[in-house]
């Protein structure tokens, strides 16, 4: 059984999408339309801006979702859309209820594009960090965070996959998190160089506006099931769709509950559609016998189509 899961911020790199856009009339056609409905130009952010402009989340988040977009539109262009569910990692899961069927692709560009200004913002008004803790047991992670939460706001924020746990929240807490790791078994504790502490309580600036935002647009009921990050379950009901995108900008992302709910569910092929392969590492490590795959550039759109 196929799933399609789609990434998230972190996975942009210069000059992306340019292929596509150049060798597909579908993927051409649809970034256009993108650059209309946006008022300016990603598609020149995406091919041939800096690493900092692309690092800016207010361009990030609507450039990844694009390229996502582009990719998912030319496999069902072809006909070989049949994915059985889907689920997108933080930014991705935009991507994933699109292309589900949820809300449509003006719609969630829209959405997308003011998610992206609304965390800057909030990272502008509350400053914050994350960092990386690799190989760290998840029974320890409680009482590091419990001790580096004296120093202020500190969360998981992503579960990534068994091992590699990102955390966010108050810059002085974060520190003490990695500087307190190794003496709590972890092998690896990294700052991450970003512009706000993502799902942590520190984007509740954001909160009330995303939610007028999203409150702004119909959703309906997926075409297929959507494991949605905060709840790590199965989704298809559209209330509960808006309800849980909203929780997610505070909560921590259940990246590997997410994928072992869908391969309890019967998902034994992955499919990465979007910029760079992130996921497919991530799921490997989740998932020992998944069968993986991307969809990124021209040449892997033609693996895919072939």
């Amino acid at each position: 059984m196929k799933a399609f899961v789609f990434p998230g911020q972190g996975s942009q790199y210069c000059g992306m999408g340019r292929d596509l856009y150049d060798s597909f009339p579908v993927a051409r056609d649809l970034m256009e339309q993108a650059n209309e409905l946006l008022g300016y130009r990603i598609t020149d952010v995406m091919f041939s801006g800096t690493e900092e402009e692309l690092r800016q989340t207010n361009r990030t988040q609507p450039a990844i979702f694009l390229h996502s977009m582009a990719a998912a539109a030319l496999i069902k262009s072809n006909g070989s859309g049949g994915a059985a569910m889907a689920a997108g990692h933080s930014l991705g899961e935009y991507s994933a209820l699109c292309f589900a069927g949820a809300i449509s692709f003006a719609d969630a560009l829209r959405i997308v594009a003011r998610r992206g200004e609304l965390m800057q913002n909030a990272g502008k008004e509350n400053p914050g960090t994350m960092a990386a803790i690799i190989g760290m047991a998840e029974g320890e992670l409680e009482g590091l965070l419990a001790e580096a939460s004296k120093e202020g706001i500190v969360q998981a924020a992503n579960f990534n996959s068994p091992g590699q746990i990102v955390i966010s929240g108050d810059i002085p807490a974060v520190k003490k998190a990695v500087e307190l790791a190794p003496a709590k078994g972890a092998r690896m504790a990294k700052e991450l160089v970003v512009s706000g502490a993502f799902h942590s309580p520190l984007m509740r600036p954001a909160e009330a506006e995303l939610a007028k935002a999203l409150e702004s647009v119909e959703f309906r009921d997926a075409s297929i099931p959507v494991c949605m990050n905060a709840v790590a379950k199965l989704v298809t009901d559209a209330a509960e769709i808006r309800k849980n995108l909203l929780l997610q900008l505070t909560s921590s992302v259940l990246w590997t509950q997410s994928i072992e709910t869908m391969a309890t569910a019967g998902a034994t092929e992955f499919v990465e559609v979007g910029p760079q392969k992130v996921l497919q590492g991530l799921i490997k490590r989740i998932n020992r016998n998944a069968s993986l795959s991307g969809v990124d550039t021209a040449e892997s759109v033609q693996n895919i189509l072939s």
